[in-house]
């Protein structure tokens, strides 16, 4: 059974930084993509950020630029640094990792930025 856990949301400032992780814990053979998702409440769970095994990485239009995603294959890890942050990010930040059997969700962690 694998298990992800996402760390670092919280309370933010707009123009503010946040990085998330989000860790891969379990019976682990191989990690194919590594993508962050985010759902605002009222909305629709929307894809942020996406990486492959290769390193290839895709972002949504009104993130390019502000966040990166990367990934520690030796580590299980996927970040999402989230530079100039906007009062429209607010949201739950869910990881996702697609293994060759299924896809594993993380628990959501918090990222709010008001002032």
């Amino acid at each position: 059974q694998v298990r992800l856990v996402e760390s670092g949301g919280g309370l933010v400032q707009p123009g503010g930084s946040l990085r998330l992780s989000c860790v891969a814990s379990g019976s682990i053979f191989s990690i194919n993509a590594m993508d962050w998702y985010r759902q605002a409440p009222g909305k629709q769970r929307e894809l942020v950020a996406a990486i492959t095994s290769g390193g290839s990485t895709n972002y949504a239009d009104s993130v390019k630029g502000r966040f990166t995603i990367s990934r520690d294959n030796a580590k299980n890890t996927a970040y999402l640094q989230m530079n100039s942050l906007k009062p429209e990010d607010t949201a739950v930040y869910y990881c996702k990792f697609s293994f060759p059997w299924r896809d594993y969700w993380g628990q959501g962690t918090q990222v709010t930025v008001f002032s």
